[in-house]
């Protein structure tokens, strides 16, 4: 077993080989030293001090979705290069290191399951695809997952973990904010929910757009959320910021978010809410 292939991303949220001997983990947090089980135990949840590590899509929609349940849509989509774009890398090149690192074409999986037994349209960034950023690709599955709503009257889950619209797609990257955000108000005209909910990082245009759209909004603990970055907001208002700035419980303070909700308890919470959101025909549709 590796345990390090369990997290998603490279930040300092995840445990690296130099920090802890194989089958030990290393809170990012506190520091304490723990084996590997008793953190897998709590779902990477750090039993000392709850700092909540990052997960990677398949644990979590694992955690999320009733066993058995869950049916990915879209899986074929995979982005283009209609720029051509070239950095330090040619974007067909970092394409073909996302896919070879997650074994997947984009940043969002999309599909079907049920939760405590409630159906719904759930989306899942994956950070280790390009910093979970939003293209085209990611746009359209979305946009997709909500159409599919609409037409089988479900509620919308969608778990960000995004550093913001993907630069090499340029303007098509920023149209998908537009257009998921367009697709969310036709959920809304049909009285369906949509839960959104952020885990660390959710930056950028994701929480420019549908990420901040849900009827209702949940973090993690500790999340990361926000638009631009901490340094970029000091120089740019030449102050300090407050302590625990674009945290999670910071946001819930100053109202810019609804709840702060432990993982372990994340999916009963969703599926009370959506049960409770449903409107009665759909629900009875849903029997």
């Amino acid at each position: 077993m590796n345990l390090f292939n369990l997290f998603g991303g490279t930040s300092r949220q995840q445990p690296t080989k130099s920090e802890a001997p194989a089958h030990w983990v290393k809170c990012p947090s506190c520091n304490s030293l723990m084996y590997y089980k008793e953190v897998e135990n709590q779902n990477y949840v750090c039993p000392k001090c709850g700092h909540h590590m990052r997960i990677n899509v398949d644990k979590r929609i694992e955690l999320l979705a009733d066993e058995g349940s869950f049916v990915e849509f879209d899986a074929n989509l995979a982005p283009v290069d209609p720029l051509k774009f070239v950095d330090k890398k040619s974007y067909v090149k970092r394409l073909e290191e996302g896919e070879k690192k997650t074994g997947r074409r984009s940043s969002v999986v999309s599909g079907e399951c049920t939760m405590n037994g409630v159906n719904v349209q759930l989306c899942v960034f994956d950070f280790a695809f390009m910093g979970g950023s939003l293209g085209s690709v990611e746009g359209e599955k979305i946009t997709r997952a909500i159409h599919r709503a609409i037409e089988k009257k479900q509620g919308v889950v969608i778990i960000s973990a995004s550093g913001g619209a993907r630069m090499q797609e340029s303007t098509y990257s920023l149209m998908q904010m537009s257009k998921t955000s367009a697709a969310l108000a036709r959920l809304g005209e049909h009285q369906l929910p949509f839960i959104s909910v952020l885990t660390d990082p959710t930056m950028g245009g994701v929480s420019a757009s549908f990420a901040t759209l849900g009827d209702i909004i949940i973090a993690e603990p500790g999340s990361l959320i926000g638009f631009a970055g901490q340094r970029v907001i000091k120089q740019t208002i030449g102050s300090d910021l407050p302590e625990g700035f674009q945290r999670s419980e910071f946001l819930l303070e100053h109202g810019s978010i609804d709840m702060v909700v432990n993982r372990n308890e994340l999916k009963g919470t969703i599926a009370d809410l959506i049960r409770m959101m449903l409107p009665a025909s759909a629900d009875h549709d849903a029997q």
